[in-house]
């Protein structure tokens, strides 16, 4: 079963004396099924009126409202926001057709999951989140797991052999194109279940391909000022501004809590991030002002950035959030994500001339090899490189 739940993001405009409130749709996965995303600025008038649309419920995990994702359902969701006048954003639920295609492709070959591997996937799950794994690593195991298992079932086997891996990663990854990354979830997220279900170890020496070593995109400090001009919510730009200034992952900045920023100190402490590690990076003073004006205005209680109801914003509400500030600063045909900033933040240290072990530091890597590709990137380094043929 499919749903859709309704990121929605809801920007005041001033029309005619009238509110009108912008509804965007946003995908994302939820209970093994496609979803899409939702969160919303906390509004009682809009959040009354969703909870009333027949159908709709919340999400406790997402904090977010959705439906079932049906033709009358969406008929319905959709008229009852036109006509309180508010502007539906559907755009990011229509997907490529080539995507589209193969996706209908394996809704219809895999049958449906018999419910005792359902209750199995969910005490993997289970058994994933006792051994402390991040949530974005339990949602994709997760996931691929329950793709494998109804391609078991399709194939009428109840064993996990190397050969129906290796059948499953060739039809369903490697055929359709998937990429390099994917692929290696899936095969990681396989291994991990073979490790719950206690099942020979032997299947487990799978080898996963080499991932593509692209360099990461980086924004010009011009770029990233004009990101900032063109962010005028004072929240929107105090997260981007943290993510930039901090050089964070954007989880890292949305489990930040309030007690996590010293500012006699002027350091900004990061508790169990990726590798369950803790770290200090800098805390600008710009930022800062920036920060203590954003705490007046909100005054958040407990996480350092909340939505509605005071509960944790959330990373699709923050891309959008990106999203919408790209295309007012006319940045386009470049794929600019969160996770760009915290690049730029890095090449941006380097260039200025910091020493790449306190860079490797302030981004908690545990090897310098993973800050050295920063060098590769680095603008100003390249040009100081004398090319050998000027001196022929």
């Amino acid at each position: 079963m499919f749903y859709f739940i309704y990121k929605c993001n809801f920007n005041r405009l001033v029309r005619k004396n009238q509110y009108m409130f912008k509804i965007t749709l946003l995908p994302l996965f939820h209970k093994n099924n496609q979803v899409i995303a939702i969160h919303f600025e906390y509004d009682t008038l809009v959040k009354n009126h969703i909870k009333s649309i027949e159908g709709v419920k919340w999400s406790a995990t997402h904090k977010t409202f959705y439906i079932e994702n049906s033709a009358p359902n969406k008929r319905r969701i959709y008229q009852a926001f036109r006509n309180k006048n508010w502007f539906v954003d559907y755009s990011a639920l229509i997907p490529v057709k080539t995507e589209t295609i193969k996706a209908k492709i394996d809704t219809i070959k895999l049958p449906t999951l018999q419910d005792s591997q359902r209750n199995s996937l969910e005490r993997f799950k289970k058994w994933m989140q006792q051994k402390r794994l991040s949530d974005n690593t339990i949602d994709t195991y997760v996931d691929v797991t329950y793709q494998f298992l109804r391609y078991l079932q399709l194939k009428n086997q109840s064993a996990i052999t190397r050969n129906l891996i290796e059948a499953f990663n060739y039809e369903y990854i490697v055929a359709p194109g998937k990429s390099i990354s994917y692929q290696n979830q899936c095969i990681n997220g396989i291994k991990k279940y073979l490790e719950y279900s206690n099942q020979s170890l032997d299947i487990l020496q799978i080898e996963r391909p080499r991932r593509e070593r692209s360099l990461p995109e980086v924004l010009s400090t011009v770029d990233v000022k004009a990101i900032f001009d063109n962010t005028h919510n004072l929240k929107h730009k105090t997260l981007l501004a943290l993510l930039y200034s901090g050089g964070l992952r954007i989880g890292e900045a949305l489990n930040l809590r309030i007690s996590d920023i010293d500012s006699k100190r002027m350091l900004i402490h990061i508790k169990m991030a990726k590798g369950k590690k803790d770290r200090y990076t800098l805390l600008s003073p710009m930022f800062l002002e920036l920060l203590r004006d954003y705490y007046k205005v909100y005054k958040p209680k407990d996480f350092l950035f909340e939505g509605q109801t005071q509960d944790q914003y959330t990373t699709s509400s923050s891309q959008q959030i990106l999203k919408n500030a790209l295309q007012l600063a006319g940045i386009t045909g470049r794929r600019i994500t969160l996770h760009t900033l915290r690049h730029s933040f890095a090449t941006h240290l380097l260039e200025s001339g910091t020493d790449i072990r306190y860079i490797q530091s302030l981004l908690g890597h545990s090897s310098p090899k993973t800050t050295m590709i920063y060098t590769h990137v680095s603008e100003h380094r390249l040009q100081k490189i004398r090319n050998p043929f000027d001196s022929l």
